[in-house]
């Protein structure tokens, strides 16, 4: 990389989203000014310990967690802990965490950074987008003012994960979606398919993970393990997608987002049978103009790559 990278990133805590944490806080040239946590895979509170947890194992006690939305917009919150783990963290119970969040609403942390930072600060959303939403909506400037908008959300007309028809941060607050994808933000979604289409990690490269004997390698075994279990016993072996650390990782190296092309894309937010599905127009056929960068490939070697260099540190 040629040049320092500034992020914030918004997180319901839990699996994957701890390793994406891990990632940004310990890669070289990369400033993270927040961490801003809202209910999705777990409720609030877990979220917010998790985002904590993740800082202490990363050894970065300066950077701020903001809690924010303890509930979408317009609907009940539903959680995810049969794929993370009741604590979101695999089962690994860690102790307390000895930092504490912040008093400040994510909302409104949001909207302070990017209008001290204005283009500057690439934002990666890698959970429901209640706290972007309430932002926007008491802020709309920020739209032009954050420098990238990397969502981690959605998939491109292709199965759901928690509905047939939609991915689980897009279904969790279908109407935050909604707003977000329409509000102007110069914004790349990263949906679910693109971790699916091919196998991100799986046995051969816990094996390798296993075999480095660190610190951030046990961490990532544990906080990983309900997701891994789920594999096994779909009869499929270990395995874990990485959408949240996959999304990460293109913001900090482009590269990693192999093939993109812009289309114009919305949200499904008033039918309960297809909610929080996303439309991808790739055929023109609504003669829209294109409100997003959607990646269609990743490059899952430079991907690996990372995460390895990341795991091996000590």
């Amino acid at each position: 990389m040629s040049s320092r990278k500034i992020l914030m990133i918004d997180t319901d805590t839990a699996g994957d989203d701890c390793t994406a944490l891990l990632l940004a806080l310990r890669w070289p040239d990369v400033e993270v000014k927040a961490i801003t946590t809202v209910a999705g895979n777990v409720p609030l509170p877990l979220c917010t310990r998790n985002a904590l947890t993740t800082l202490e194992i990363a050894e970065r006690p300066d950077v701020k967690v903001y809690p924010g939305a303890a509930k979408p917009l317009m609907r009940e919150l539903f959680t995810a802990e049969h794929i993370h783990g009741s604590d979101g963290m695999g089962g690994a119970n860690f102790p307390e965490p000895a930092l504490k969040p912040e008093q400040e609403h994510a909302a409104l942390a949001i909207i302070r950074l990017i209008n001290e930072y204005p283009g500057e600060i690439e934002m990666i959303a890698q959970a429901p987008l209640t706290n972007l939403a309430l932002a926007y909506s008491l802020d709309p400037s920020i739209a032009g003012k954050l420098k990238h908008l990397w969502v981690m959300g959605g998939a491109n007309n292709f199965m759901g994960n928690d509905s047939p028809a939609a991915e689980f941060n897009f279904l969790v607050d279908p109407e935050a979606a909604h707003i977000v994808v329409h509000a102007g933000f110069n914004l790349t979604m990263v949906g679910w398919d693109v971790c699916q289409r091919n196998p991100v990690m799986v046995e051969e490269h816990f094996r390798k993970i296993e075999a480095m004997d660190t610190s951030f390698a046990s961490f990532y075994m544990k906080v990983l393990k309900t997701g891994m279990e789920l594999g096994l016993k779909r009869g499929g072996g270990r395995r874990i997608s990485h959408p949240d650390t996959l999304t990460v990782a293109m913001a900090i190296d482009n590269r990693v987002m192999a093939r993109s092309s812009r289309f114009y894309i919305d949200v499904e937010h008033k039918s309960e049978l297809t909610k929080g599905y996303s439309l991808v127009d790739q055929n023109g056929i609504l003669n829209k103009e294109p409100n997003a960068e959607v990646c269609l490939e990743a490059d899952l070697e430079l991907f690996r790559e990372m995460v390895f260099s990341l795991l091996e540190q000590k």
